[in-house]
């Protein structure tokens, strides 16, 4: 089956909201009439089944219609970050060529002489381009003509993640990858028509996008805010929108619990809480479900690579089971795995490795890439864990991620653990550096609520708290930590920052 198809069809209550954009609130029946019509122009304009159709702007309407339209019409959306960079925007023009484009006004301006000879839609505005609001509509959307696929071979998405390199990587996603794990995800949230998710997360990230297709697959509704800079605000929407969901990576709940008065409020309609995205320290955890014991937490694991999610932790277990990412979500199966791809005794480490309908193709024109992560039908993550007796996962960190410190091998993880505990600290984030004596020492990025000026005490913290060697040898407090497209601390960017190349 079409995936636009899947996602759109056959919803019994069209004149339900779907999206609330500030002031704006859009219906099913229009976003579905939208999708239509963008897929019925793609379709007039020759676009092709595999075709590749660029989306560049924030969570909107018009993401949403363009989005959906262009799997309707076949085509292969890439969605790109608002932010993107220009030398990356570059690469993955070259890497995909797009036949078409949807661009938000504003990245138009940002972005036209990258995408020259690219035929544009806008969003509105006076430009040379075809302006969204005026594509021709559809006779009889009813009838629209999904484009007729192979869900397990034809792809739906590329989606682009740069990972540890910051190197962008194209993630082949098929129809049936989104199907499946879309489906997964409604079953273990138990997710229904009543349910209204705050969605802080950009629908350019597979996290976010997951957001949009499990709510649009239920009849349930999205609240959108694309920018996080103001915490109270977002806590504002939630109450007055009468979300039941929110859903962040590990910085989203950190800033709320100790830069917002998110500690303090009641939410009435909430339910529960979806984290993904990386690990939340366990005193995070242990907050929230002490601050909010009638909701529920699902401590989820995912990759783009497995089109979402892989794993989740039933909030019934977050007690006796702190810190473990759970076990394979419906239709998934999680093994860890030693070098010699037997499974590990419970404490010895092994990597990850999934299997399932929702583990995408392969990266787009990288072979060598592909064989060594997708081999034998079976996702190999990269991520090193332990297993319990009852076979709850614990991730100890990436393997590109692991220091070595005078013979030792750390997880930055544990580290940056350690010192998000630590009163003021919001985040941490643990780097190597070269060092004669210890072959690598460990530079310590930490976001305190009183910056620059909270290093002597950072670092007294250090040295009661962490053993030598692996005692940070360098600290850097800053106000607040670079995050990437998603949300994510930027490693990349700190690694540039540690290295002298940037401010």
């Amino acid at each position: 089956m079409n995936v636009g198809k899947y996602l759109i069809e056959n919803n019994s209550a069209p004149e339900k909201v779907f999206l609330v954009h500030g002031k704006e609130n859009f219906t099913f029946g229009q976003v579905s009439a939208e999708a239509r019509k963008v897929g019925a122009y793609l379709h007039k304009c020759g676009l092709v089944k595999g075709d590749r159709v660029l989306i560049l702007d924030d969570s909107s309407f018009f993401w949403v219609s363009s989005y959906l339209g262009t799997l309707i019409a076949g085509g292969v959306t890439v969605p790109l970050p608002s932010n993107i960079e220009p030398e990356k925007f570059e690469k993955i023009l070259f890497s995909c060529s797009p036949k078409r484009a949807f661009v938000g006004r504003r990245y138009w301006e940002r972005y036209r002489d990258k995408l020259e000879g690219i035929p544009v839609v806008v969003n509105g505005g006076d430009t040379e381009c075809e302006v969204f609001n005026d594509l021709p509509k559809t006779d009889h959307p009813s009838e629209t003509c999904f484009q007729e696929i192979d869900p397990f071979s034809d792809l739906a998405a590329l989606m682009y993640t740069s990972g540890s390199t910051g190197e962008p990587r194209g993630v082949m996603v098929t129809h049936q990858n989104i199907m499946a794990n879309t489906q997964s995800i409604i079953q273990y949230l138990s997710l229904t028509s009543k349910d209204r998710i705050m969605a802080v997360l950009p629908f350019y990230y597979c996290f976010g996008t997951s957001l949009l297709h499990t709510h649009l697959k239920v009849g349930g509704s999205v609240v959108i805010e694309n920018s996080f800079l103001y915490p109270e605000k977002i806590l504002n929407q939630m109450q007055e929108a009468k979300c039941t969901g929110l859903a962040g990576v590990p910085s989203t709940y950190q800033i709320l619990l100790k830069n917002s008065t998110f500690r303090k409020r009641e939410f009435p309609e909430l339910r529960y809480f979806q984290q993904a995205g990386g690990k939340l320290p366990d005193n995070f955890i242990e907050e929230i479900i002490h601050t909010f014991p009638r909701k529920e937490l699902f401590v989820m694991y995912g990759q783009t690579e497995a089109t979402a999610r892989l794993s989740f932790l039933p909030p019934e277990f977050l007690n006796n089971k702190l810190g473990s990412i759970g076990k394979g979500i419906p239709g998934v199966r999680l093994e860890v795995l030693d070098p010699q791809g037997n499974s590990v005794e419970p404490g010895q480490v092994g990597e990850i490795v999934a299997t399932g309908e929702n583990i995408a193709a392969g990266y787009w024109n990288a072979p060598e890439e592909t064989a060594r992560s997708f081999r034998n039908g079976k996702l190999y993550t990269g991520d090193l864990a332990t297993v319990d007796e009852k076979g709850f996962i614990f991730v100890v960190d990436r393997e590109k991620e692991f220091i070595k410190c005078a013979g030792h091998r750390v997880s930055s993880k544990e580290i940056e653990g350690i010192l998000v505990r630590m009163e003021g600290i919001i985040e941490a984030a643990v780097l190597p550096m070269p060092d004669e004596q210890l072959g690598e020492a460990i530079c310590a990025f930490v976001s305190h609520v009183c910056g620059e000026a909270a290093t002597d005490d950072v670092k007294k913290y250090c040295t009661r708290n962490i053993k030598w060697p692996i005692t940070p040898r360098k600290i850097v407090c800053l106000k607040s930590l670079p995050k990437n497209s998603s949300g994510k601390v930027d490693k990349v960017r700190l690694k540039k920052i540690l290295k002298g190349d940037v401010s």
